[in-house]
């Protein structure tokens, strides 16, 4: 370990809950030099968010730790929403759902065991240091790069870095200390959390649930194997420390008509909110995961929002700290990411006020309107992500900004999936011989018959066919640059990463 004095880092990561370990796991693989340091001694114990879907699968998959995720995670077909009388309302269908990614659509999972193969990866990596029971209590920021110090069981210990990034939580002592402010988008409910063991499932629910019931709206969410969570919305003049009392536990969920746990690992009472930072980028200081935003939990996307956070910083942090890129690329992060979070907020509270209706006569009305969309096949709400509209994209070219799919495929040596033969390179995939390398410098280039895309050359020429499209270039993080000729896009991606070469490039 460094000490004290010597302490340096291309990045320092504050915060090292799922998005910062996420973060540092991408980093570490870009061989960027992180130092991340959290407040806790050790990984909570407990779970905190419920499920991830299938553009986190490929994050994982990116970060090195897929396979060690899959033993905590199960699936659930449906996500139902029940109206006042117990009647379906609303349902999303992941069997329904096209797995362009590779990976099942949605999944439930155990968080900490997650947290913990992140960490093991930036350990054995070599190039990632975890320091813990550590508080950022200053940092400076200047043309060099950032000074922090922080607090630690051993006194106080100084850190420079080129760049820091605060995950650090809805509390962020980072966001606090740039004067990032959170604008309120409206939505601002408590409710009772509680986390259950059950070796016996029996009685329980098959799938994920929400009550809306005006007397008394309710959630219930399958979690990783063996566990279980009820939520219950808190009522005018109800007091915290009452509702996380075992016998009011106990009726809550008996009012529901399945069984108690036996186990209870954890109950506390949270607000649910809307919130978004009005700046996430001050000089050589960012913000990702709930320290930019914090989003109501009925879209399952809190986690998610934030490792799509650190997908979109980790391959910027490591083209500009190798000179791959301008430092004007960080200014897309917030660019890329701010509109596709108020998507998510914007449908997180749409969906939270359909479940929190307390009156009565207007959860008939919602019910009767819901459940007619329902029977004429209508999605009332879709989840898919909106494509990036902004930043380092080709705007106007066929499917700029929409994530690239991943098709796999069962060879003699098993599953074969296109992201590892991509393995976090930048893209381009023409039908075309590839061009000079001067031309594609930086540019792993792949033909369509590539013999390491033969697995995949069937899907890769109908998205081409779809799009129309000569040639595609896909970002490192997965997502498409644009589409054209190749030589256009081999231009116009160098002059995306560097706008001070705009003049020199052929139009």
């Amino acid at each position: 370990m460094l000490t004290s004095e010597e302490a340096a880092a291309d990045v320092l990561v504050v915060g090292l809950g799922p998005v910062g370990a996420t973060l540092t796991a991408l980093l570490v693989r870009r061989g960027v030099r992180v130092l991340a340091i959290d407040k806790e001694a050790d990984v909570y114990p407990l779970p905190r968010a419920v499920g991830f879907d299938h553009e986190i699968w490929r994050i994982f998959q990116q970060a090195g730790v897929a396979e060690q995720v899959m033993p905590h995670v199960r699936e659930s077909r449906f996500y139902d929403f029940l109206g006042s009388d117990g009647r379906l309302v609303l349902r999303y269908d992941r069997a329904n759902m096209k797995r362009t990614s590779g990976w099942p659509p949605n999944v439930t999972f155990f968080q900490p065991a997650v947290e913990d193969a992140l960490r093991a990866a930036v350990r054995a990596s070599g190039r990632g240091e975890i320091r813990t029971s550590r508080r950022l209590v200053t940092l400076q920021d200047g043309p060099e790069g950032v000074t922090a110090r922080l607090d630690s069981p051993e006194g106080e210990e100084v850190v420079k870095c080129r760049f820091l990034v605060g995950c650090d939580g809805a509390s962020s002592v980072v966001r606090s200390l740039i004067g990032t402010t959170l604008a309120d988008d409206g939505f601002d409910e408590p409710w009772l959390v509680i986390d259950c063991l059950a070796s016996d499932e029996t009685g329980l629910p098959d799938r994920n649930l929400q009550f809306c019931d005006p007397a008394r709206p309710a959630t219930f969410m399958r979690m990783g194997p063996g566990r279980h969570r009820w939520e219950f919305m808190l009522l005018p003049g109800e007091v915290p420390e009452a509702m996380r009392e075992t016998d009011t536990i106990r009726r809550l969920i008996e009012a529901r008509g399945f069984p108690v746990p036996h186990t209870i690992e954890r109950r506390a009472v949270y607000r649910f909110h809307a919130l978004m930072a009005d700046r996430w980028r001050s000089g050589n200081i960012l913000l990702a995961g709930d320290s930019a935003h914090q989003t109501p939990p009925f879209a399952g996307q809190g986690m998610c929002s934030g490792l799509r956070d650190a997908a979109n910083l980790a391959w910027k942090l490591a083209f500009v700290l190798n000179d791959k890129a301008d430092d004007a690329l960080l200014d897309s992060y917030q660019t890329e990411r701010e509109p596709q979070l108020r998507f998510i907020i914007d449908l997180a509270a749409k969906l939270g006020r359909i479940v929190c209706t307390t009156h009565r006569s207007i959860a008939a009305e919602r019910d009767e309107q819901m459940r007619a969309d329902l029977q004429a096949g209508k999605q009332a709400l879709p989840m898919a992500y909106p494509p990036l509209s902004g930043g380092c994209v080709l705007a106007g070219t066929a499917g700029a900004g929409s994530l690239f799919p991943q098709p796999v495929a069962e060879t003699s040596a098993g599953v074969s999936r296109l992201d590892d033969v991509f393995a976090g390179r930048t893209i381009l995939l023409s039908r075309t011989s590839p061009i000079s390398a001067k031309r594609a410098v930086g540019l792993a280039q792949f033909e369509l018959t590539t013999p390491e895309l033969s697995p995949f050359a069937a899907e890769l020429t109908a998205w081409l066919d779809a799009h129309g499209a000569p040639a595609v270039l896909i970002r490192p993080d997965l997502y498409v640059f644009g589409t054209g000729t190749p030589e256009h896009l081999a231009d116009r991606w160098c002059e995306a990463l560097h706008p001070s070469m705009r003049s020199l490039l052929t139009a």
